[in-house]
């Protein structure tokens, strides 16, 4: 046995059990009472620091060089002075606390729930209410992305004349949006699931799933009216794959693969990820469809005018902020909460192991998303919003600049792609999932695919992704003429690639929308498309998924060809 499958094995079937059942309770009594520890408020703080100093630091190195970066290229090369600098600076500030909290909360209080009812719920339910349940989760989980936020938070940049039923989704169905993108990641969570249990093969779901999300989208690109929802629809595939979803599915879905007695593979795990990205696509393609089937363009411009002619002379303050992101964070996480609390003590009767501890995570968990709410609002959707609107004063004039276009067009098209390919590149070296899945895929693959090998291959991959979706907004050109072409040479690549590559390369692309890049290539590529009066600037994200498909399938193909030419000459 190789040590990767033994350790691999042992981490799946390990039972944690704690000292304090293995031995009898003491006798109550005087001399028996511990002695209380007397923990000062300084040495509290310095116990805490080193902890904290790591999770505030994993945060600060995905946010801080990102914003100098933006920072830096507005000022020196567009020559742009930053809007509200220190607005921005306290809400990037709120955003790496936040995210520090949310994360943290999230192992201490959110995970322990998926393991312990991924590893009870098939022992003491059958498998219907196993995926009902399941199903359930996976709404509840998008719910809870901090990225989701992001998609609300955009309605408003979308003008009604340019894009009527994007308006009309965005603004007047925002509910329904995101109960759709949660319904697709449910059904990708069961299959997911019957496919541990099964043991079934990625390739033929891969096809499967790709079938009706192109053909919906042919259609959809048909339709002028529905044209403008299609980069919506995609960048919804990208936002569902975030650290709530990803971990919590994923440790319900492999440990009931392991109670099933089928959670022995090197490769279990593996493929949640890529349904969870192509089911919501459907999802809201299908929602976008009946919308347009029940409410015409003219009613939607209609009420559009209506709700703008209306002035709200008493705001509540709890439509403001910070109240609407505090809010916002509440109920994100509750109700999510409140059903695992159901499935665990209800369903279940069974119980954590620490309450104190997976309380205090709950707490964090809720705290540091309405923080997080904050940070987006004033920090991450500013700076990018702003990023995306300076941009085009490279090369074209703009109401901003006085002196653009700053370059000739060529020269100013060439550093506008050149700068959202290093934006790619360095926000997608700087996820700390990457890491980790470099790690495992070397583990997997006995050292052939190397941890660097992939860290390029898919930072590359997102760079061009992010530098294609751009080039997209300025020269207007259609989405599906673009994603269509490359989403069949995957499936080309597929076809040709084992499977063991296949799993890597598709669940690849979720590891690159972390909750950081992905409000700010959203705000980027709106504030993008408001400045070169594109009718909108979705579609970037999508752009970002499919590109490091392709670059790790091509990374696995040159990989196995070098080992059968090894082979042959060995």
């Amino acid at each position: 046995m190789k040590y990767s499958d033994f350790v691999h094995e042992s981490e799946i079937n390990h039972k944690t059990i704690s000292y304090n059942l293995l031995t009898p309770k003491p006798k109550k009594g005087k001399d028996l009472k511990p002695e209380k520890i007397d923990v000062g408020f300084s040495k509290a703080l310095q116990l805490l620091a080193p902890y904290t100093y790591i999770r505030v630091l994993e945060q600060i190195k995905a946010v801080v060089p990102l914003a100098a970066y933006l920072f830096l290229f507005q000022l020196l090369i567009l020559r742009q002075p930053i809007a509200s600098a220190s607005s921005i600076t306290l809400g990037l500030i709120a955003v790496i606390i936040g995210l520090a909290i949310f994360m943290e909360g999230l192992k201490t209080g959110l995970m322990p729930f998926g393991n312990i009812i991924g590893d009870t719920l098939p022992k003491k339910a059958s498998m219907p209410v196993v995926l009902i349940i399941i199903a359930i989760l996976g709404v509840g989980v998008t719910y809870a992305e901090p990225a989701i936020g992001a998609l609300q938070a955009f309605g408003s940049s979308i003008v009604p004349e340019d894009a009527p039923y994007l308006y009309e989704i965005l603004n007047n169905r925002t509910q329904p949006l995101v109960l759709m993108v949660g319904a697709g990641v449910g059904l990708a969570a069961v299959i997911g699931t019957i496919r541990f249990v099964k043991g079934w093969s990625l390739k033929p779901l891969i096809y499967l799933a790709l079938l009706p999300t192109i053909g919906l989208t042919i259609y959809a690109w048909n339709n002028p009216d529905l044209r403008t929802i299609l980069g919506l629809a995609w960048d919804c595939g990208a936002v569902t794959t975030g650290p709530v979803t990803v971990p919590l599915v994923l440790s319900l879905g492999i440990g009931i693969a392991a109670s099933a007695g089928k959670g022995d593979s090197s490769l279990s795990g593996f493929g949640v990820v890529t349904m969870a990205s192509l089911f919501p696509i459907i999802a809201v393609l299908i929602l976008s469809i009946y919308v347009s089937q029940n409410i015409t363009v003219d009613e939607i411009l209609a009420t559009a005018a209506s709700s703008s002619a209306i002035v709200d002379t008493e705001i509540s303050k709890w439509s403001q902020t910070p109240f609407v992101e505090i809010i916002g964070g509440v109920r994100a996480i509750l109700p999510l909460v409140i059903f695992l609390m159901i499935v665990l003590f209800v369903i279940l009767k069974s119980r954590l192991p620490n309450n104190m501890v997976t309380t205090y995570g709950l707490s964090l968990s809720i705290i540091g998303m309405c923080v997080f709410n904050i940070g987006l609002t004033y920090g991450l959707g500013a700076i990018g919003g702003q990023a995306g609107t300076t941009l085009p004063a490279a090369f074209m004039q703009v109401p901003i600049s006085d002196v653009s276009p700053i370059y000739n067009e060529i020269l100013g098209l060439t550093i506008v792609i050149l700068f959202a390919w290093l934006l790619g590149f360095g926000a997608t070296l700087a996820e700390p999932a990457l890491n980790a899945l470099g790690l495992t895929v070397q583990e997997l693959t006995n050292g052939a695919f190397k941890k660097s090998m992939l860290m390029y291959s898919v930072a590359g991959g997102v760079a061009c992704g992010i530098a294609l979706g751009v080039g997209k907004i300025v020269f207007g050109f259609d989405l599906a003429t673009v994603l269509i072409p490359l989403y069949l040479l995957a499936v080309f690549l597929t076809y040709f690639s084992s499977e063991e590559f296949v799993n890597v390369a598709w669940d690849s692309a979720g590891v690159t929308t972390g909750p950081v890049t992905v409000p700010l290539v959203l705000a980027m590529g709106l504030g993008l498309g408001n400045a070169v009066s594109a009718t909108e600037g979705f579609g970037i994200l999508s752009m970002a998924s499919i590109c490091p498909i392709l670059a790790v399938l091509t990374m696995g193909l040159y990989i196995q060809f070098s080992q059968k030419n090894k082979k042959k000459e060995g």
